[in-house]
């Protein structure tokens, strides 16, 4: 099941990609939101029935200011300050209270926490390049999932500062977007 809803964002990212190269020009002649871009994350977000799907991916320089394996105690505490603040979505999340949502379920995954490099699956290439991501989904249940108006990524942006943009993927109860997300633009409503 939760492959079959975070599956369906996917079949957007294409009109994100070419939606988002409208409106940037920037110094990455081959860049492109589907790649590892520093600054950029990607969040799918699936809302059906009472379960809400959030998928975050980004570079792990994003999230804590490097991508080589830890070896220092500063780069270890780092990554492990990082990881914590990962595992509480709602606190990284603004979601209604009124909604009453509470965490189900949730995978966290990087080489930075250990886990083997995941092979490219989107035909990124990084030409010798070492990338480090970080892969977050989360799945909540919500009381309530008719008071989610809108989701407040502004508490994400605020735990990352380098974070300068998220490529968001949203199927909820008005059908699907794909909108970017920025510090001053943190609000997208479902």
């Amino acid at each position: 099941m939760r492959r079959l809803l975070l599956a369906l964002p996917f079949a957007l990212l294409p009109l994100a990609v070419a939606h988002a190269h409208e409106d940037h020009d920037h110094d990455h002649a081959q860049g492109s939101l589907a790649a590892h871009e520093h600054g950029v994350a990607r969040l799918n977000v699936v809302l059906d029935d009472k379960t809400l799907e959030l998928e975050l991916d980004s570079p792990a320089m994003n999230l804590v200011g490097f991508e080589h394996p830890a070896s220092s105690a500063a780069d270890k505490a780092k990554v492990a300050a990082v990881r914590t603040q990962l595992e509480k979505p709602l606190a990284l999340f603004g979601l209604a209270k009124a909604a009453n949502c509470s965490e189900s379920d949730q995978e966290l995954e990087s080489p930075l926490f250990g886990d083997k490099p995941a092979a490219d699956d989107d035909g990124d290439k990084h030409e010798g390049h070492q990338h480090s991501d970080v892969h977050a989904h989360y799945r909540l249940t919500c009381d309530k999932p008719g008071e989610l108006k809108n989701l407040d990524l502004g508490p994400l942006f605020k735990a990352f500062p380098a974070t300068q943009k998220i490529a968001l993927q949203l199927i909820g109860p008005n059908g699907q977007q794909g909108v970017e997300a920025t510090p001053t633009k943190a609000t997208i409503n479902f």
